[in-house]
């Protein structure tokens, strides 16, 4: 089986996407705008490469978390024998783009799953359950780290704002979805992994 097959890779691109132009307002920096040069500093609309926009940030921000999220699922799945791919939520895409454009503020939508084909033991399919929370938990935890490191006394200077910001945003967004995702919710990855669990254990 195929690393990436070319329909992951097509679904990939376009979750990215939809998903930059869903946040793509979440995380601006508060401007001043009374301040035209504040603002002109610190906002940067659309989609122009030369600097980087609201949206690619967006993209660059949430995007790696959530595809991740799901190589966590698949290629553990995949380590025990098992089909899996990833799949962008087409569906919950369209819906996430019609609550940005009708509801201003916070989306809550599935962008992508992982669909998994074949017979796994209740221990295995605990551990794939955990494996796309757990890639949150060490982004959550290697953000924090370098975050922590990037704000001693005298690497400040080093590391520019745009930097910093991202760490720190990167860092909230991957400790909640590693919380969201393991609550003992049916359809959540925490009720897979804890039923797993039970079963393998009772």
């Amino acid at each position: 089986m195929a690393f990436l097959s070319l329909q992951e890779i097509f679904d990939i691109a376009v979750m990215s996407f939809v998903v930059g132009f869903i946040f793509k307002d979440a995380f601006r920096p508060p401007v001043n705008w009374r301040d035209p040069d504040e603002v002109l500093k610190n906002v940067t609309p659309g989609f122009r490469l030369s600097k980087m926009s609201d949206y690619w940030f967006a993209v660059l921000l949430v995007a790696p978390s959530i595809i991740v999220h799901e190589f966590g699922h698949k290629f553990t799945a995949m380590a025990f024998g098992l089909v899996a791919a990833f799949h962008a939520a087409y569906t919950w895409l369209a819906i996430g783009v019609v609550l940005k454009l009708l509801l201003p503020g916070f989306v809550f939508f599935v962008p992508a799953y992982t669909s998994i084909v074949g017979n796994a033991t209740a221990v295995q399919e605990a551990a794939i359950s955990f494996a796309g929370p757990g890639v949150n938990l060490l982004f959550w935890l290697g953000s924090w780290l370098l975050l922590k490191g990037a704000l001693r006394a005298g690497n400040r200077r080093r590391h520019g704002r745009e930097t910093l910001r991202y760490l720190a945003l990167f860092k909230n967004i991957n400790m909640i979805l590693f919380f969201l995702n393991m609550l003992p919710i049916p359809g959540f990855d925490g009720w897979a992994f804890y039923s797993s669990l039970f079963r393998a254990f009772f």
